[in-house]
């Protein structure tokens, strides 16, 4: 296992980079502790992919340098940083056993049998795949080969970081949440350090005790998932993470007050910051159909189970909250009410409040 350290790190595909719109990473500095739990999320393109391959030694970044424990890895090869990597679709060997799949490592670097025997019982069990590992591989369904792929990964006990690259893209969606809860599982039984690279919100904040999100090759933000969810530092954040996202609406600020559609908003605290393209982002879980506020007409209501989701008109701006009870109709002239405490400013896209009362 190690501490992970990205050091000014920068990375651009094209040969003479001119300015920061070249470069598919932007200056990228980060920390990861031994023995962590982190996901790297953002939308397909952000640069998530381009970092894990800086990490493994398959792509030489442009600039910066990647350290273990303190020692800069950039002119290692992937096979001498003792990575464990998973990818998309399973990388196993079909016309092997479950049992061959997990001992290969094992077997590669020339450990006896007796201890190859042991670890890979251990895996399995974990797992849930003693009683396949008998089983040629191509016999085993599109979830349990992803498990043989996980367990090749989790073998060895000799990796500085294990690295999951969408490692749930092919997995039937009921089959998703239970490989999750066994990932998580299984962390916290080995504590090796472990970056899972995600597009799938749920997916990071069920796994990840520090999740990094990334947007246009920047981090934008790192928190645990209940601090990326209560306060984001960004409106990016703010809209990626949480069904419905967060609503993000237009101000003015004037005398230290933000205005949405001339009316007065209560903030979460002071305003640190007025200048630029300024915004007020609220939860939709935050707004209430209240008796005076925010006039708006209610454009539709979806009744999802447990509560239902309003989506209304102020002016031509939507907001979207969040209620229990009966759904209102189409149409109903409704008031908005935002809770102060959850009502935040930005400023050009980042927070521009200081935390008050939550």
């Amino acid at each position: 296992m190690a501490r992970i350290t990205l050091d000014r790190l920068r990375h651009s595909y094209l040969p003479d980079p001119s300015s920061s719109e070249d470069y598919a990473l932007k200056e990228i500095d980060l920390e990861w502790d031994d023995g962590g739990a982190y996901a790297l999320l953002g939308p397909s393109g952000c640069g998530k992919s381009t970092l894990l391959n800086i990490i493994s030694g398959l792509l030489h970044p442009s600039e910066g340098r990647v350290l273990f424990d303190g020692a800069d890895v950039n002119s290692l090869p992937p096979d001498r940083r003792n990575i464990a990597q998973v990818f998309q679709f399973p990388v196993i060997y079909d016309t092997m056993t479950v049992y061959d799949n997990l001992a290969f490592p094992l077997r590669n670097r020339g450990m006896d049998s007796g201890q190859v025997d042991a670890r890979v019982r251990e895996i399995a069990r974990m797992l849930e795949l003693e009683a396949w590992l008998s089983t040629r591989a191509s016999n085993l369904m599109p979830d349990s080969k992803q498990k043989i792929s996980m367990g090749r990964g989790l073998v060895r006990d000799d990796v500085n970081v294990i690295m999951f690259d969408e490692p749930l893209t092919v997995i039937d969606p009921e089959l998703k949440w239970k490989l999750r809860s066994k990932l998580k599982e299984l962390h916290q039984k080995i504590a090796v350090t472990m970056i899972y690279v995600t597009h799938d919100q749920t997916e990071a904040l069920t796994f990840a005790d520090q999740v990094v999100v990334m947007q246009e090759g920047r981090i934008v933000q790192i928190g645990t998932p209940v601090e990326l969810f209560e306060r984001p530092r960004h409106t990016f954040v703010g809209h990626f993470i949480g069904s419905p996202g967060m609503n993000i609406l237009p101000v003015e600020v004037s005398d230290d007050v933000a205005r949405f559609r001339g009316r007065p908003v209560e903030l979460e605290g002071a305003i640190a910051v007025d200048q630029g393209r300024t915004e007020i982002g609220i939860r939709p879980e935050y707004v209430r159909l209240g008796t005076s506020g925010i006039p708006a007409t209610v454009r539709k209501a979806a009744d999802i189970g447990r509560h239902t989701v309003v989506e209304a008109m102020a002016g031509d701006t939507v907001v979207t909250a969040i209620t229990n009870g009966q759904p209102p109709e189409t149409g109903t002239e409704v008031n908005l009410e935002f809770h102060p405490g959850q009502t935040r400013l930005y400023a050009d896209g980042w927070i521009a409040t200081e935390a008050g009362h939550a």
